[in-house]
């Protein structure tokens, strides 16, 4: 009796997930360890149903590099909740409007890392295109490799491709880590 009990709670979770998906239209949802074979299996998907929707070859391409761009980061930047695991974890949604794609991240990030993420992200948000690419050569030139393989390009990248702010949010999990949320927006027209 337990058993079809719990049976019944997932399916109407299961239902309920649906219904919330189509009512916002998400197409993707994904969580899980983000490795490349995972990026490269995700961005094939997106690519298809790209294809489908017949949207135009420049929408096409901008939401495609946004979202390797974004699924890199989290491939290379995210933490764990649990210091003994290695996996990078995270959700990756792709939701489509009639105005607009989102490409909405999350990940866990340890709390010590969120003033300086932070910083960058206000920097980049508080830039005009001109700003973003000047902002990009700098970094290009000057910008120092971290240990994750990065060189502070990626939200920069971003926000050039999309033409729009980057919306984020912390959300607290405990003292040591808080769930970083991303949301690139991509006009359709």
């Amino acid at each position: 009796m337990d058993n079809k009990k719990e049976n019944h709670g997932f399916l109407d979770f299961a239902y309920q997930m649906y219904k919330t998906m189509k009512t916002n239209e998400i197409n993707l949802v994904y969580e899980g360890e983000v490795t490349q074979e995972i990026t490269k299996t995700f961005t094939s998907i997106t690519e298809k149903s790209l294809e489908k929707s017949q949207e135009s070859n420049t929408v096409q391409r901008k939401v495609f590099n946004v979202m390797v761009e974004c699924l890199q980061n989290i491939s290379k930047h995210a933490d764990s909740l649990d210091d003994d695991e290695e996996e990078r974890r995270g959700i990756v949604m792709v939701s489509h409007g009639e105005v607009s794609y989102n490409i909405i991240t999350g990940n866990v990030i340890k709390n010590e890392k969120i003033p300086e993420l932070e910083a960058n992200l206000e920097q980049v948000n508080s830039l005009d295109k001109k700003g973003l690419s000047e902002l990009y050569k700098k970094q290009m030139r000057e910008g120092r490799i971290s240990d994750k393989g990065g060189a502070g390009l990626g939200f920069i990248d971003i926000a050039k491709k999309t033409g729009s702010k980057l919306s984020y949010e912390f959300k607290r999990l405990n003292d040591e880590v808080s769930f970083f949320i991303l949301t690139s927006t991509i006009k359709r027209n």
